[in-house]
């Protein structure tokens, strides 16, 4: 049997790790593709790279930043993905309320004070029963791998970033909506706006999860793209 491409778009501040665990767990049916996502400072080239480096056709998945991007291949070359995933992420464009407190972060860091995902941050990104496990270490350390450079591009990318729902009704591919019930982030609300416009998207609502449900409940996550593979 051959193995389905899998491009795995990482969240701000991740890296291979956030995919790791499901991504072994399907290496029966699906050949994962890690996309670096650091180099851009817009999403559309962030996008136009990962496409310049894929397979002619490929499974998409993408969590958080990486559900822009996802969002956004989906506007560049819709004939070349199979079916999509989503997971706690948005459709909507930055609001000006976030764009604020991004931008104070951005001086912070402008400023030489970059830590990434320090433990007073970790309760809007996990939930708050895995905030001792050995994922909290593991998310902290992986933001501060990414680092600060990266992070400011990503930052910009993300204010600048389009709004994708005009794009949502064209998907024609099965398609995948998770979201961590306790997501602060990017909350279950806006999952549910996506797979109500999504048509035949199947939404998924993972229980004792934040922001980041591949690496606090990997068999979870990993159940949810199985089937979303055998769909």
């Amino acid at each position: 049997m051959s193995l389905v491409p899998l491009l795995l778009l990482p969240g701000q501040l991740c890296d291979e790790r956030l995919w790791r665990d499901p991504a072994a767990a399907l290496a029966d049916v699906a050949r994962p593709i890690f996309a670096d996502l650091t180099l851009d400072d817009r999403i559309e080239d962030m996008a136009a790279r990962v496409l310049a480096e894929a397979p002619a056709s490929f499974a998409l998945a993408g969590l958080s930043m990486g559900g822009y991007v996802a969002l956004e291949i989906m506007r560049q070359a819709p004939e070349r993905v199979r079916r999509l995933a989503l997971l706690d992420t948005t459709a909507r464009p930055e609001n000006p309320a976030r764009a604020t407190l991004r931008r104070a972060d951005m001086s912070t860091v402008g400023l030489g004070r970059f830590a990434g995902i320090t433990p007073r941050l970790l309760p809007q990104f996990i939930h708050a029963s895995r905030l001792h496990d050995p994922v909290a270490h593991d998310v902290m350390d992986m933001t501060a791998r990414v680092g600060a450079a990266a992070y400011l591009r990503q930052q910009t990318a993300i204010l600048k970033r389009p709004d994708a729902r005009p794009t949502l009704p064209t998907i024609a591919v099965p398609t995948l909506i998770g979201v961590g019930e306790a997501d602060a982030v990017t909350p279950p609300r806006l999952a549910e706006e996506m797979a109500g416009a999504i048509p035949g998207a199947t939404l998924r609502i993972f229980a004792r999860c934040g922001h980041l449900p591949p690496m606090e409940d990997p068999a979870a996550t990993t159940q949810a793209l199985r089937a979303w593979l055998a769909a």
